[in-house]
């Protein structure tokens, strides 16, 4: 593993566990904050510097098209959701755009039922990936980039799981949208907001669900990291709260389970590749998770790093292959 990013897993301190039913978030704290300077997705398109678009009036779906006029890099993260346009996307890895740029990203469709204009350009929806299906679209990207060296999500695997979702929550949605889901749970999901509020010099999250870690995100600057924790919690609630089994174990239960699954990450098979914009694109898999961090002058600016369920564990050790379908318009 990237010393980096080892040193980054090994170094985070862990701040004291918040729980709700059968949800609970250790909050990781950094001993020193990163150096390199950004701007988060919400904090360019509020300045008017970013402007995301499809790539042309007919459009594509696994591409979308982005201005940086800043003179700072720009930071999307992996899950990250864009709303409007000819339908509802994300973004297939966490890209660190740079400064004074044009670049067309990969993403994810998160909105199958629509393929006509909403707006001309794309806004921020608000909303991370739930986790499971971020997990699985996570596999299936390495999976890609491992066979042709591309970005591409496995787009069948995310409308379907996008679709168990939204049966789970009994959630309407004309377009089979993932932000309707969301939408649908907004009480719920505000009722964490306040549970789950970060702290002071919080850099990240380790969530367990159901006594089972399932997932870490960690960014390299506090101040980015409180603009998107909100989202990174929801990601992680959603999915939570539908599928309510136990309570969260008891405090110290919860930093074991924590450690323990730090060891399991620090333990994975680890490959590299150029990055979109800045830095590079880290990779890792074992028989028990899959993951990626964006690495750039030896600072983890984004990781994510999930949990496989005992479901995709058997799959994903039948066989580490390609994505079994693309379906683009």
């Amino acid at each position: 593993m990237e010393n980096a990013i080892k040193t980054r897993l090994q170094s985070v301190q862990f701040g004291e566990p918040q729980t709700f039913k059968n949800i609970a978030i250790v909050p990781l704290i950094a001993p020193v904050d990163g150096t390199f300077q950004y701007r988060t997705l919400g904090e360019a398109l509020a300045a008017g510097d970013l402007v995301i678009t499809e790539i042309s009036a007919n459009g594509s779906v696994p591409e979308l098209l982005v201005v940086n006029r800043g003179n700072k890099p720009v930071l999307l993260i992996d899950g990250e959701e864009l709303a409007g346009a000819k339908q509802n996307r994300v973004l297939n890895t966490s890209i660190l755009l740079k400064e004074v740029s044009e670049t067309k990203i990969p993403v994810s469709c998160t909105e199958q039922g629509r393929w006509s204009y909403a707006s001309k350009a794309f806004s921020e929806s608000g909303n991370v990936m739930a986790y499971k299906t971020r997990s699985k679209k996570t596999h299936s990207v390495n999976c890609a980039l491992t066979a042709s060296g591309n970005y591409h999500s496995d787009q069948g695997e995310v409308w379907d799981g996008i679709a168990e979702l939204q049966a789970k929550a009994c959630a309407q949605s004309p377009t089979s949208a993932m932000n309707d889901v969301f939408k649908a749970r907004e009480e719920d999901l505000r009722h964490c907001d306040e549970i789950f509020k970060p702290v002071t010099n919080q850099i990240g999250l380790l969530a367990i669900i159901d006594g089972q870690p399932v997932g870490v995100d960690m960014i390299s600057l506090t101040s980015a990291y409180a603009r998107i924790h909100p989202k990174l919690v929801r990601s992680y609630a959603l999915e939570g709260l539908l599928e309510s089994k136990q309570q969260a174990p008891a405090p110290d239960a919860i930093v074991t389970q924590a450690r323990k699954f730090l060891e399991e990450i620090t333990a994975a098979d680890e490959q590299q590749f150029p990055s979109i914009g800045h830095g590079t694109d880290h990779r890792f898999k074992s028989k028990i998770l899959a993951g990626t961090a964006l690495v750039h002058e030896k600072e983890v600016i984004h990781a994510a790093l999930f949990r496989l369920d005992e479901t995709e564990q058997s799959e994903r050790m039948a066989s580490y292959r390609a994505p079994r379908r693309h379906v683009y318009e």
